[in-house]
């Protein structure tokens, strides 16, 4: 049903078929997939708005902290800049996960999003995303 993202490192042995190997991608235990999951969180006080995002937290029982994305119809008409945003989120919380300063560890988070971002604004919105978490994570501790 899904397709993993892949890519070309080489060759094998016998110089005809490619060796394919998985790019980084954000593992399944550690997204949210229930809307179940995104009620229980959206109806938590637990909440920081930005200028672009709206973002939500609960501690989890888990190991791992896990994400939820929502990404409008009504704010972004295009399915290429909605899934553009998407892969920008995720691209923050990947790299962000595993720091040893990581503030984000064993919560679940959603993250909702409130205006459209056009490609100059992605630093800010990335450095919006980590500062709202931030001060989630650190009324939780």
């Amino acid at each position: 049903m899904f397709s993993v993202k892949r890519e070309i490192t080489g060759l094998t042995d016998n110089g005809n078929l490619p060796i394919f190997q998985k790019t980084n991608s954000l593992p399944r235990n550690c997204r949210l997939h229930t809307s179940a999951d995104f009620t229980a969180l959206i109806g938590t006080e637990h909440q920081l708005n930005g200028n672009w995002v709206q973002v939500f937290a609960k501690p989890n029982h888990l190991r791992h902290s896990r994400l939820g994305l929502i990404v409008s119809k009504r704010i972004e008409r295009l399915a290429v800049k909605r899934n553009w945003i998407k892969r920008l989120l995720r691209e923050t919380f990947r790299n962000n996960r595993y720091c040893e300063k990581s503030f984000w560890v064993r919560m679940d988070w959603v993250i909702r999003l409130r205006r459209p971002v056009t490609k100059k604004e992605s630093l800010q919105l990335t450095t919006e995303i980590r500062l709202l978490m931030a001060q989630l994570q650190q009324c939780h501790d």
